[in-house]
């Protein structure tokens, strides 16, 4: 396989961080889970987080993905300020721009795959005669397109994750967020997974993954570690 071209480094990044830091009350006091992080991801980077636990893995990728905002410090997206945004506009912009996969699937037992692969689209501008075909697309590209019609109780684990990333793929996102992906899989199922995660960021997605394991995190071609809401620092794997 030829290497993948590098993000253009004079291009404005994707996603900038300035001393972001995230605090909550914690009783009489305050608990910060990031303090102070600054980080830029390009289009086409594939980004690895890793860190014990309480270290601000899961606050980062939240406001990564506009589920929370900064207490203090700027978030640029595409050049734009957006730690500013209201609810409504921070869920339009997360709608349109991030695909998100998580550990635990959170596919919906009672709609068949393509279904939950749709589900994305019903809250966002894409005209519902588009919705079965796009689903369709999305399952044809992670491998899943022959269970389309079947229910999550009938996937296996790899299959049930394969399907949560067809739906975090769906609405085209600029920004694909994976949340411990192979977590709850025996190792063979999680190569798989990592394996595909590798071929999506071959055909050009951006990827940020958080995990603790130390070999899927090595696959990428950045690696932040994090301790305590600080960045502990910055690894190039090969």
């Amino acid at each position: 396989m030829a290497p993948l071209p590098l993000p253009d480094p004079d291009a404005p990044p994707l996603v900038a961080l300035r001393d972001v830091a995230r605090v909550y009350p914690h009783g009489s006091r305050e608990v910060a889970a990031l303090d102070g992080v600054s980080l830029e991801i390009r289009e086409g980077d594939k980004l690895a987080v890793m860190g014990p636990s309480g270290s601000g893995k899961t606050t980062l990728l939240a406001i990564l993905g506009f589920l929370d905002r900064p207490t203090r410090g700027a978030y640029a997206f595409e050049g734009r300020r957006v730690d500013s945004l209201d609810d409504d506009q921070l869920s339009r912009l997360r709608n349109r721009t991030v695909g998100f996969v998580f550990q635990a699937f959170h596919l919906i037992p009672q709609l068949t795959v393509v279904e939950n692969v749709e589900t994305p689209l019903l809250y966002g501008p894409a005209p519902p005669d588009e919705w079965r075909p796009r689903a369709l697309e999305a399952l044809s590209r992670v491998g899943l397109a022959a269970r389309a019609d079947h229910r999550p109780s009938e996937l296996s684990g790899g299959e049930a994750q394969r399907a949560a990333i067809a739906r975090a793929l769906v609405t085209g996102p600029r920004l694909l967020l994976a949340d411990e992906p192979t977590g709850n899989l025996d190792s063979a199922t999680g190569e798989e997974i990592a394996s595909l995660l590798d071929e999506l960021h071959s055909r050009g997605s951006t990827i940020v993954v958080v995990t603790h394991n130390e070999a899927l995190a090595r696959r990428s071609r950045r690696l932040v570690r994090l301790r305590d809401g600080r960045v502990e620092g910055e690894e190039r794997p090969a």
